[in-house]
């Protein structure tokens, strides 16, 4: 027993490291295999198994730097989460189930603070009766001291950003670390005290020094005194009241000794004021040493010392009334005692500089592309695949499209082939059917129609399943309920994330499924048509009416060229505008290919091998590489922009010389029978190839889709099973039938023990589904985006076109 604290270990249990590195490497580079690091592995799980072992030796401060200069440089090459869940007990409450998170962060954090437990625990088993026993002992405190503050000021702020504050450890907040690094401060410099003591130091000195181990101890209670109950709770019983005793002891012993000093300097009115003021205080220190779970030592040292007061007062007045009859000052009128440290928090350096204790060949994962770099590639690769999609892709088929609905509403290039060919059908006509049969077009469509209507009812089947698990968990939790009360949620509380993204999936699927309605519309209305593209050339033929050239000479007879002239204007700007198209679709083809043959891997590589080895390569410090390789992609949209202001000119000149190729004509009935039915066959054409890409995209959308219900409906699973656990730990502690050894809590999964609140279990997250049809683009389903997106709304059905007009062969 002594009188003074030391901090206890978070204790810990070994973890699979081997198999969560793996699994790492095998997903983040699958272009590397993990048997590579197997010696890195072997030798990360060796030095965790030689720091957890609790052993209380000066030779495991060196083990514990060593595994922590370590994970400071694993933590340069992994990211924090890789998948590794690291358990450790609540430090004053070993019987509690430990806290298990995702986070090499968290397994630094632990090594660091079971370091200052290590050195708090050396100093306590010094022995402080003899000088070097106290100077071993101020050593280990200081260096405790610095351990926590390294803690507190470097590894937890990175913690606390990976993790939720409200669910971390409460032995790992500011507050707490705060305050045990003051508390070794205090007994470093009660350590001081002692030693000068033993070494008959001037009491105005010992007085200095003692005035400063009250105030570091009144320092450490200030941390937690204001703070909630659940963070002062954390302590063992009496260990509060210990720091409280401590406090007010040597502030009796600061005035004692200046009493002492003042005696000697014969001021004896400053002495009894002075011995007044270190009774009243160790009489505090005495009440707090009292209470349960204080040690004895301390109780006893307050006891002592109080008789000591108690005896020198009465001394000093009856001294003072009846010899020297000096007046008695108030103590606020005293002089305060000046405050001396001689002690600060020592970081070492060690620990500030971890490269100092492993040379970079002995550094674990050397070898492995640091996870910054390696996330700063995939960000790349995604931002340049949005620019080709959103920027090149998707603005060229808006261009293409806008060129098409003008030259529709021209009835264009229609017109000019009835009058150009007046008999036969065009061959830009021919080539667009002929490319309909040789795809088996409407069967095609058939088929695809069919594979959307399974898929999403697959999808809505396997939501629906998710939903009954929930339901049937509810069930059971509503039952189990009405047997007696249990501190746990409701189903109905406890689900409420499961159930709100079910909901939204649902959403989804219903806005999913009135685009397929559009589209399915649309191949009713267009069907017809498009199945007149699979008729052989004869019977197509046959089914667009014929004009002649001497009818059309007669309707132009005022004009005999002037048709001609315009006509072949108008086919120049055409031939001219496919030129654009053409070059535009090439344009985005070189997009295409420069993206499938770009990697800047080997470029991101060496930036990142040009940081110092020890610095934690973050994406946002490869920023300016990123930029600079997509801004090779700048190039493309200038082409697009070009390209879309040349149509846009075409368009126009065509619009234009349209007008006057009309105004030279009359109408003639059957040259425009002509020129509605090739125009019909030529938005027939185009109809197919719009549903045939929206169909890809709901194939797409839903083997998307569906795979993130399977995720969905397995974490349902995962929760509902937790939740029946909870359920029986809660009825098996009911009846008083010994419990099996709780599990691990881990954010992932709520607890199977008398946890007072249940935590859904987060489904991991599923690949973002494309969006399909007319549905804008969505986030994954399990991201905090979905609380700032609004859902589109249901589409419009589009008008009801004028059905073809009949045609005579």
């Amino acid at each position: 027993m002594s009188n003074q604290l030391s901090i206890p270990f978070k204790k810990t249990r070994s973890i699979p490291i081997r198999q969560a590195v793996k699994d790492y490497i095998l997903s983040a580079h699958p272009d590397t295999h993990p048997d590579a690091f197997k010696n890195d592995i072997t030798e990360w799980e060796a030095l965790r198994k030689d720091c957890i072992g609790g052993v209380v030796h000066p030779d495991r401060i060196q083990s514990a730097i060593k595994y922590h200069a370590q994970l400071v440089f694993i933590l340069t090459k992994l990211p924090s989460d890789i998948g590794l869940e690291v358990p450790y007990c609540p430090v004053f409450n070993e019987s509690s189930q430990p806290y298990a998170l995702r986070s090499l962060a968290y397994e630094r954090s632990a090594v660091l603070f079971n370091l200052a437990a290590l050195q708090s625990q050396l100093a306590l088993d010094e022995d402080r009766s003899s000088p070097q026993g106290l100077k071993k002992a101020i050593a280990y405190y200081q260096n405790a001291a610095g351990t926590l503050n390294y803690l507190n000021s470097t590894a937890l702020p990175n913690l606390r950003v990976l993790a939720d504050l409200d669910t971390l450890p409460l032995e790992l907040s500011d507050p707490v670390i705060s305050h045990l690094e003051l508390l070794m401060l205090a007994q470093a410099q009660e350590c001081v005290w002692q030693r000068a003591y033993l070494d008959g130091l001037k009491h105005a000195l010992l007085a200095k020094l003692s005035m400063k181990v009250a105030s570091l101890y009144e320092e450490a209670l200030a941390t937690i005194r204001e703070r909630p109950p659940s963070l002062r709770n954390i302590f063992p019983t009496g260990w509060l009241y210990h720091v409280e005793a401590k406090r007010f002891h040597f502030e009796a012993a600061a005035h004692l000794r200046k009493s002492m000093d003042d005696s000697d300097a014969k001021r004896y009115g400053h002495e009894v004021a002075r011995l007044s003021a270190a009774h009243a205080a160790v009489k505090q220190s005495y009440d707090a040493a009292r209470r349960i779970g204080v040690s004895k030592l301390v109780m006893h040292d307050a006891k002592s010392l109080l008789d000591v007061v108690q005896k020198e007062l009465a001394r000093a007045e009856r001294d003072n009334d009846l010899i020297y009859h000096h007046e008695v000052p108030a103590l606020s009128a005293l002089p305060p005692i000046t405050e001396v440290s001689m002690v600060q928090s020592l970081v070492s350096t060690s620990l500030l500089e971890p490269k100092t204790v492993i040379s970079h060949g002995e550094a674990l994962f050397k070898e492995l592309l640091a996870w910054g770099a390696k996330t700063a590639i995939r960000i790349y690769n995604e931002r340049r695949d949005d620019l080709i999609k959103g920027e090149v892709r998707e603005w060229a088929q808006r261009s293409n499209d806008a060129a098409i609905a003008t030259l529709r509403s021209l009835n264009l290039p229609a017109a000019l082939e009835a009058l150009e060919k007046p008999i036969g059908l065009p061959p830009s006509l021919l080539k667009k059917a002929e490319e309909v049969r040789a795809e088996n077009g409407p069967a095609q469509v058939e088929s695809s129609i069919e594979d959307v209507r399974n898929l999403a009812e697959r999808a809505m089947q396997i939501l629906n399943e998710a939903m009954d698990i929930l339901d049937q968990e509810a069930e059971e939790d509503e039952a189990f309920r009405k047997e007696g009360p249990f501190d746990r949620l409701s189903s109905q509380e406890a689900n409420r994330e499961l159930a709100v993204k079910g909901e939204r999936y649902r959403d989804i699927l219903t806005h999913a499924a009135e685009s397929d309605a559009v589209v399915r519309e649309g191949w009713e209305e267009w069907e017809n048509n498009i199945l007149e593209l699979t008729w052989d050339e004869a019977d197509l033929e046959a089914s667009v009416p014929s004009s002649t050239l001497s009818g059309h000479s007669r309707l132009s007879s005022r004009s005999p060229n002037l048709t001609q002239t315009h006509a072949r204007a108008l086919r120049v700007l055409l031939e001219n505008l496919d030129n654009v198209q053409r070059a535009r679709n090439e344009t985005v083809a070189r997009a295409q290919r420069l993206a499938e043959a770009d990697d800047i891997t080997l470029r991101i590589s060496k930036a990142a091998s040009a940081f110092e080895q020890w610095v934690a390569v973050k994406p946002e410090m490869l920023e300016d590489i990123l930029d600079e390789e997509l801004s090779k992609y700048e190039k493309f949209r200038t082409m697009l922009e070009q390209s879309e202001q040349k149509q846009q000119e075409l368009l126009d000149a065509i619009k234009d010389r349209n007008i006057l190729f009309l105004q030279s004509r009359k109408d003639d009935p059957i040259v425009k029978e002509r020129e509605h039915a090739l125009q019909s066959l030529d938005l027939a054409y185009h109809k197919y190839k719009e549903i045939i890409r929206n169909l890809d995209e709901g194939l797409k959308f839903y083997n998307d889709f569906g795979n993130m219900m399977v995720q969905f409906k397995e974490a349902c699973k995962v929760w509902a099973n937790a939740r029946r656990n909870e359920m029986m730990a809660l009825t098996r502690a009911m009846n008083a039938v010994t419990l099996e050894p709780a599990p691990i809590r881990s954010r992932e999964a709520p607890s199977n023990l008398t946890s007072s609140r249940s935590t859904p279990v987060s489904p991991p997250p599923p690949a973002t589904p494309r969006s399909r049809g007319i549905v804008v683009d969505l986030p994954p389903p399990d991201s905090a985006d979905w609380e700032a997106t609004q859902l589109p709304p249901a589409p419009m059905m589009p008008a009801k076109k004028s059905k073809t007009p009949k045609r005579t062969s």
